[in-house]
């Protein structure tokens, strides 16, 4: 089965270096992440970075442990799934912050997945399930950052 991938980015009026910090943080990750109702570092990590592990659960109740594989701030994070739900075979995901200026970044979310079967029948209704989440949490993170609901 080959990787399905999509991507969804939006610009965003804040500096690269603050929308940056702000969604690494997990104390503000469920402020502006709605589609999360838990968000974790584990085994006593405290920021994230490179080799950390992660653990969100989404509203729907699926959980997925993660760990940074990259951390180049202000630019890129990636993660990838160390356990999560069966009908993942595997998950990456990627998060690239570019300045265009200095007080606007386009925010640039990428996944990439497998599917086991028989997940792998539906997936196309999977991966825009999935896609219209993050278009979703990306206007989320934009309406948290522009609106000052909340700042670091």
């Amino acid at each position: 089965m080959h990787a399905i991938k999509f991507s969804e980015s939006i610009v965003i009026e804040a500096p690269q270096e603050h929308v940056f910090d702000y969604t690494q943080d997990y104390n503000n990750r469920l402020v502006w992440d709605t589609f999360l109702k838990k968000a974790e570092l584990l085994d006593g990590a405290t920021t994230a970075d490179i080799a950390v592990k992660a653990y969100c659960v989404a509203h729907n109740g699926i959980g997925m442990e993660t760990e940074y594989v990259s951390y180049n701030r202000p630019k890129v994070t990636a993660v990838k799934m160390t356990k999560g739900p069966y009908m993942f075979k595997s998950f990456l995901g990627s998060w690239t912050f570019k300045a265009i200026d200095v007080n606007q970044t386009e925010v640039i979310f990428l996944y990439s997945f497998t599917l086991r079967f028989p997940f792998n029948i539906v997936a196309p209704l999977i991966k825009r399930n999935l896609q219209n989440n993050v278009k979703q949490r990306l206007i989320d993170l934009k309406k948290s950052q522009e609106c000052g609901l909340v700042l670091i």
